[in-house]
């Protein structure tokens, strides 16, 4: 039985303009994914969970493309580093929790790709699914000049040496009620903390919705709080982009 990526990747084959994208930063090899309907849309910037850019961040990727909106997915493991068992995630991620600034520099330098590829990056979103969502939360604090951020069941604590006071735009964070690894206590002190320094923000808790709830074949899928997720960030894609 075909996943459902395959599946999707098969009705789109022949009217998607999607590549790989290989590239360097700081002279390691990286290899991201991008699409573009043309040269003014309006971009995403998509972080891809803790296994790499795969299947499911290309499928979400082209979901948007058929929109209209370009697309690009920067690679932030390396060139053929695609961790398949738990430990190996696991172990990918904490390199880039460990350093800060590396996940910043990675974001950042595949950003820089994209503007390089004619990507419109002054009239772009940011959002993350998982690991990813933790990094959009680090890409806002860092002052990252975006149109506007999205977390969607991503880690939501605060480093003890960071804060939001450098936030640029809007923050939108998408949580699970549910999740069993990052807890409602958690989703209530990032609220805190915006709220203190004043961010522009708005955050959902779908209930029932476990830690990876927007991902078909996951055993915490939840299909009502994806649509209902999706929505909500396709309408907040429509507020921020021209």
């Amino acid at each position: 039985m075909k996943s459902i990526f395959a599946v999707f990747f098969m009705l789109l084959s022949l009217n998607v303009a999607a590549e790989s994208i290989s590239h360097r930063i700081n002279d390691e090899a990286f290899e991201s994914y991008y699409l573009s309907p043309d040269a003014n849309a309006p971009l995403v910037i998509l972080l891809h969970d803790w296994d790499g850019v795969t299947d499911y961040e290309k499928w979400r990727a082209e979901k948007l493309y058929q929109l209209g909106y370009a697309v690009f997915v920067p690679d932030l493991y390396g060139a053929g580093i695609r961790p398949e068992a738990i430990p190996d995630r696991q172990a990918q991620t904490a390199k880039l929790y460990r350093d800060r600034q590396r996940m910043r520099t990675l974001i950042e330098g595949g950003i820089e790709k994209a503007k390089m590829l004619g990507a419109n990056t002054e009239n772009a979103v940011l959002i993350g699914y998982c690991f990813g969502g933790t990094a959009a939360l680090e890409m806002a604090r860092s002052g990252l000049d975006m149109q506007g951020f999205v977390a969607i069941h991503g880690g939501l604590g605060t480093p003890a040496d960071q804060d939001y006071k450098q936030v640029k735009s809007e923050i939108l964070v998408q949580h699970g009620a549910a999740d069993a690894k990052i807890s409602m206590a958690d989703f209530a002190a990032l609220g805190i903390a915006m709220e203190r320094d004043k961010v522009d923000h708005e955050m959902i808790a779908y209930g029932g919705a476990g830690h990876s709830f927007s991902k078909p074949g996951n055993d915490k899928y939840n299909a009502k709080a994806d649509a209902e997720s999706w929505a909500r960030l396709l309408r907040f894609l429509e507020s921020k982009l021209n």
